[in-house]
């Protein structure tokens, strides 16, 4: 891993990126907003130590990034493996997580170590873990504090040396309150938390992502990098990135291809012009509630005392 300076910003990138199958967004995260920066400091903290982490943040806005940079910060020697736990098929969940002997199945001539058994020594990352049926999250657990796995077929369990970070885009607080999620599996993850915050919460990093996505695009397109101007800079920042830095990426790549000249204009960027209604609202009631005077405080406030009695 590397720590470059892109465009007078602090960049994390990989070394091996171009050789990871994951798109180009999992591959970058900048630490400019002073969001971000606390996020950085909270993951450093954290990642040399053996607890379990739990990466609470919306879909897109780059938790594997930041699970693969604590596998990388901890020092552990053996791999990173990333299962989405939504593709897990509930049928061979069993077998796809702790693997299965040979003649386990009809088939199956060899034996497989599974996805836990190919993070033994490193990091097993599980993207969307509320998705997991019921059954495996309670032998996930078990494997976890057994530090072993019995595989599909086996008569004895195998050690393991596995650390656990997850995430999840979901109150899993509420999804053991409704009795679809482990109770105490959610108390082991709670060991160590990070939240992501929203592309939209940490507007200081907009600029430097777009022009991380503007230069890589620009080099696997063999087309110039144009600068992106000030309009399309407000504009960009304006916006709730509802689908965070994965809209981000696409609205770049978009606006790359469509643009003529050295710069990327707002029409370039295919996103409503000016801030959408309830973004602005969002953004004056924080500038007030963070920078107004008591006046200004007041009067918000008595503003929506009076909204809340007529909805």
């Amino acid at each position: 891993m590397s720590l470059h300076e892109t465009f007078g910003q602090p960049l994390l990138t990989f070394p091996d990126a171009e050789k990871s199958p994951l798109s180009i967004r999992a591959k970058a995260l900048v630490f400019v907003d002073p969001r971000s920066r606390q996020l950085r400091h909270e993951l450093e903290q954290l990642a040399p130590r053996a607890l379990p982490v739990l990466i609470r943040g919306e879909t897109g806005s780059g938790k594997e990034l930041l699970a693969r940079h604590i596998h990388r910060a901890s020092d552990r020697g053996g791999l990173f493996v990333s299962v989405n736990c939504g593709a897990i098929s509930p049928t061979y969940a069993d077998a796809e997580l702790f693997g299965y002997t040979a003649g386990s199945y009809t088939g199956s001539a060899s034996s497989r170590a599974g996805w836990f058994g190919s993070a033994n020594g490193g990091t097993l990352y599980l993207d969307e873990i509320g998705d997991l049926p019921l059954p495996i999250q309670i032998k996930l657990l078990a494997a976890l504090e057994n530090h072993e796995v019995t595989r599909v077929g086996a008569h004895q369990p195998s050690p393991v040396d596995v650390r656990l970070v997850a995430a999840t885009s979901i109150d899993l607080a509420q999804a053991v309150a409704a009795g679809k999620f482990h109770e105490r599996l959610f108390n082991y993850l709670n060991e160590g938390q990070l939240e992501l915050p929203a592309l939209r919460e940490r507007v200081g990093d907009i600029e430097s992502l777009a022009e991380y996505f503007l230069g890589i695009y620009s080099q696997r397109l063999a087309l110039p990098v144009p600068l992106i101007s000030e309009a399309a800079q407000r504009l960009l920042e304006q916006h709730s990135w509802p689908g965070n830095t994965r809209e981000l990426e696409n609205v770049i790549h978009f606006a790359l291809l469509v643009s003529s000249g050295d710069e990327i204009l707002p029409e370039h960027l295919n996103l409503p012009q000016g801030p959408e209604p309830l973004a602005a609202i969002e953004q004056h009631i924080t500038h007030i509630a963070r920078s107004g005077d008591a006046s200004q405080r007041q009067a918000l406030k008595q503003h929506l005392q009076s909204l809340a009695v007529l909805l």
